[in-house]
């Protein structure tokens, strides 16, 4: 099969639509299930490339959760601790193999942006990445391949119709890519950039020393960004992305997009959040919005008489900005990667706040002195890649 008929493009007024080889070729991909629509086909080859990066750069099976062309979330499969596994609504779930603790971390990550996404495994999809799969809101998923039972499981999801792509692993896409915009098109060779250890080689900073997770979560951010709508800044810690600002205009407006979800995702492990006694009968989705109030300015929206008895089961004290605070002061060691240089010194000064301790950029400022002088001045440790990241 080299085409595949759509429902409609972008929008439903969109018609005709379709995706298909030029040449004439076989599509590289086989709709198991389901009817995958414009979007989510975008969704799934953008992210299906991140993760398969991620797996050749680190040898650890990953997981991509994407909405709107952009992830909300990519990780590699390190096991969970027991915190992750309750924020991340898993801890019901047993031990979970490396591919489902991959995806519970690209979805735990920013759990608002994931929901509804497409997701992107770099290995066959096992039976405990399906079950994970099954009980979120998705709108389907690629993978090389799919266990017998894992494909039972996903098959039940949404009365049936969940859609479901295999994607020939061994699949290269010619060296020169093209699309149309207005009826004109545009010719560009692809971005094959191989990001290894050797992109991180130039430490501008006074402190010089990477150690081996550090430059594993360099990566981790790099590879991110590669297939992040530009401009975008991506945090990084302990094997998966925990805050991603992407499509900004303003290079700071992305890092302190992706810093505030990055301080959402360390504020969900805080013995506040924690201990929220939810009603039985809200879901995990309600639950997410409800923190994610909780946790904002908006926090009486949640807790003011009437509200908070649908909700909780004793009324939570207020999140002050005095606690939240104290408890961010602990998140340290963090990765921030910028998929271009860095014009000014603002960018490190809100990084540090929170907790970035490493950071890869290109480099190629004018300003770069005064931006290398910021970070030496909190100790932090900077590679210029000398390599731009811009994805459109």
């Amino acid at each position: 099969m080299n085409e595949i008929q759509l429902k409609y493009g972008c929008n439903p007024n969109q018609k005709p639509s379709r995706i298909f080889m030029e040449d004439g070729s076989d599509l590289p991909v086989e709709v198991l299930n389901g009817k995958p629509g414009y979007i989510n086909f975008l969704d799934a080859f953008n992210g299906y490339q991140l993760v398969k990066e991620l797996k050749e750069a680190t040898g650890l099976p990953a997981a991509t959760s994407f909405k709107h062309v952009s992830p909300a979330g990519a990780a590699v499969g390190l096991p969970l601790n027991e915190t992750l596994a309750k924020i991340y609504w898993v801890d019901d779930l047993g031990e979970l193999s490396p591919l489902a603790s991959a995806y519970a971390r690209a979805r735990g990550a920013d759990r608002m942006s994931s929901f509804g996404d497409f997701i992107s495994l770099s290995d066959e999809c096992d039976a405990d990445t399906a079950r994970l799969i099954k009980r979120e809101v998705s709108d389907g998923v690629i993978a090389p391949g799919y266990s017998e039972e894992a494909l039972a499981i996903l098959k039940e999801k949404k009365k049936g119709n969940y859609n479901i792509i295999k994607i020939d692993p061994s699949y290269k896409p010619t060296e020169i890519e093209r699309k149309q915009v207005y009826g004109i098109t545009f010719e560009q060779g692809r971005n094959e950039l191989d990001i290894n250890a050797d992109l991180f080689g130039n430490i501008v900073t006074k402190n010089k020393d990477i150690p081996e997770n550090a430059l594993i979560d360099m990566k981790i951010a790099m590879i991110t960004l590669k297939y992040t709508q530009s401009n975008s800044v991506c945090y990084v810690k302990d094997g998966q992305a925990i805050g991603i600002g992407a499509g900004q205009q303003s290079r700071i407006h992305c890092t302190r997009l992706a810093g505030s979800k990055a301080d959402n995702w360390f504020l969900r492990q805080s013995p506040e959040v924690l201990g929220l006694q939810f009603l039985d009968t809200l879901g995990r989705a309600d639950r997410d919005n409800t923190i994610d109030v909780y946790m904002s300015d908006e926090y009486e929206d949640v807790l003011r008489e009437g509200e908070w008895q649908k909700r909780f089961k004793v009324k939570p004290e207020v999140f002050t900005v005095e606690k939240k605070k104290s408890w961010l002061a602990k998140n340290t060691g963090v990765t921030c990667g910028s998929d271009a240089f860095f014009p000014f010194s603002d960018n490190i000064e809100r990084a540090y706040k929170s907790g970035v301790k490493y950071i890869a950029q290109p480099g190629g400022s004018v300003r770069d002195d005064l931006v290398i002088e910021c970070a030496d001045k909190y100790d932090m440790i900077m590679a210029f890649t000398g390599i731009r990241l811009f994805h459109h």
